[in-house]
């Protein structure tokens, strides 16, 4: 590896799945990691094999299907972790066992209840045992920032003689400052007799908003590996966003004079998606991928930009997969405005599915001002999926207010039948699904409700996110529905969802309702 090299080890499917409430499902996972094989991450770390076996099947196919990255799995330093994290990697092209330790005072006091003496010990034959597995080995001293430098010194020099290829001094909680990181690492570098024998790493948390900060500052004290998710997501605050840190690397070669084996238009792309998949919606302002990063509504910006863009913005937009401009879109555009936008957005639609795209749009542009990007794209998916469904919305009427009770009248297309359900509930959207599950009766727990507005103002399309569990196997579906109506993008979602569910019924995957019969047979 070359000294300006900077590999990218993502964790978006370890421990930015840590972050409560993104699990993600079986497939959900495989297509993210897709997705980052193609954006060129060196590094995926797939997940923690032994705390599941549903992370554990994950992990497996993963390393099964993966064309270009090292997989990862994470072992804590116990045996059987490593075992099944090496029975899970082995499939890969390049597999790696990812395992740590706790290192400093507070972590061996309260949590390991070991002694220095002891976590030595472990770090010496736990390294070894995964380096019998797999010729790749990363080793993490936990909360190495909190640890004394002398001790860290010997835990590193210990792990390296032991077979680590890769050694991680992880800022855990988020503690360091990017002048302390730096010193860390040029301290261990110069003190540790081995240390020319492995590749350093960080990994960064943002509890102090200094994640990406402190990631630069470790490639600076001799750090050549950089821990990070798409979007930052993570435990508390998150990691180190991968956008930022390749973009950073990019941007400012003057100063960071690195590079990576990103395939930067991408970005745009991977953060959607694991934004859709996670429930995770990206901030507006967020840099690189938030919706307004490339956004510029005062008159001085704007004037400025006209002139020359590189007055407001020190990269384009397109490096990083995102339109340079926003044509806003109303009732009065045609078909060839609507047809080069969907273009610029990256769909190519069939003549019948445009002709039924364009008709939503006009429909939609009669209820609002202002039509977005966002508010197309969500049309467009919206509409390629209803083409694969067997349930569909057809009318939903809503009575709801304070003197109650709330009722939903609503009316299902199923196989072409059909079929009509009032219903009473604890609010308009409870309503609205006990009407769904009288139509299409079925046992699911709802695990997640969640709505956000696509664009801004009171006439903004909703767009809701769903997530049902089939309980007797614990397997997951998650779906979107939007409209400008929050109720009917409700509907449209938990009927999609349910749409996901016969697919694996179909699959064999999940027990399911035979939707046709009790269509027939009615509520």
């Amino acid at each position: 590896m070359s000294s300006d090299q900077v590999v990218i080890f993502d964790t978006t499917l370890r421990d930015g799945e840590q972050s409560p409430g993104a699990t993600m499902t079986h497939d959900e996972k495989l297509e993210v990691a897709e997705l980052l094989d193609e954006m060129g991450v060196d590094i995926i770390e797939a997940g923690f094999p032994i705390a599941s076996e549903g992370d554990f099947e994950a992990v497996t196919a993963i390393a099964k299907r993966t064309q270009n990255s090292v997989i990862a799995g994470l072992a804590r330093a116990i045996n059987k972790d490593i075992d099944r994290c090496g029975e899970a990697v082995k499939h890969a092209r390049r597999p790696r066992i990812h395992t740590f330790v706790s290192t400093s005072p507070i972590h061996l006091a309260h949590q390991m209840k070991k002694t220095q003496e002891e976590v030595l010990d472990i770090i010496s034959s736990t390294v070894a045992r995964a380096r019998n597995l797999v010729d790749n080995v990363e080793w993490s001293a936990m909360d190495a920032t909190r640890t004394p430098i002398d001790y860290l010194c010997r835990c590193v020099e210990t792990a390296i003689k032991a077979g680590a290829t890769t050694i991680n001094l992880p800022d855990t909680v988020g503690y360091a400052t990017p002048d302390e990181y730096q010193k860390m690492f040029e301290d261990i570098r110069a003190r540790v007799p081995n240390a020319d024998k492995a590749v350093f790493s960080v990994h960064c948390h943002n509890d102090l908003g200094l994640a990406v900060a402190n990631s630069l500052a470790g490639l600076h004290g001799g750090a050549r590996q950089i821990e990070c998710t798409i979007n930052g997501i993570g435990e508390r605050a998150g990691n180190a966003a991968l956008e930022e840190v390749v973009m950073a690397i990019k941007t400012r070669g003057d100063v960071l004079p690195y590079r990576t084996n990103i395939e930067s238009a991408m970005l745009n792309r991977v953060s959607k998606l694991v934004a859709a998949v996670t429930s995770f919606p990206v901030q507006y302002n967020k840099a690189i991928v938030g919706r307004n990063a490339f956004a510029h509504e005062s008159g001085i910006h704007q004037d400025g930009m006209l002139k020359n863009t590189q007055t407001y913005e020190i990269m384009t937009p397109a490096s990083v997969g995102v339109t340079k401009t926003s044509l806003v879109m109303g009732k009065h555009s045609g078909r060839h405005a609507f047809k080069e936008k969907l273009k610029e957005l990256g769909y190519e639609l069939g003549d019948n599915q445009l002709e039924d795209a364009f008709a939503r749009f006009k429909a939609l542009a009669d209820r609002k001002k202002h039509v977005y990007d966002e508010d197309i794209e969500a049309l467009v998916d919206d509409e390629i999926a209803q083409q694969h469904e067997r349930i569909k919305v057809l009318s939903l009427t809503v009575i709801a207010g304070t003197m109650g009770p709330q009722t939903a009248t609503l009316t299902l297309d199923i196989d072409g039948h059909h079929v009509t359900h009032q219903a009473t509930g604890n609010g308009p959207v409870d309503a609205i699904f006990n009407a769904i599950k009288a139509l299409v009766p079925h046992e699911v727990k709802l695990a997640l409700y969640q709505v956000h507005a696509v664009t801004e103002g009171t006439d903004a399309q909703a767009e809701v996110s769903i997530r049902l569990e089939d309980e007797a196997t614990g397997k997951q579906v998650t779906a979107k529905g939007s409209d400008p109506d929050t109720l009917v993008a409700s509907a449209k979602a938990y009927v999609s969802a349910l749409n996901k569910l016969k697919i694996k019924q179909a699959k064999g995957q999940l027990e399911g309702v035979d939707l046709q019969r009790d269509a027939r047979r009615g509520p």
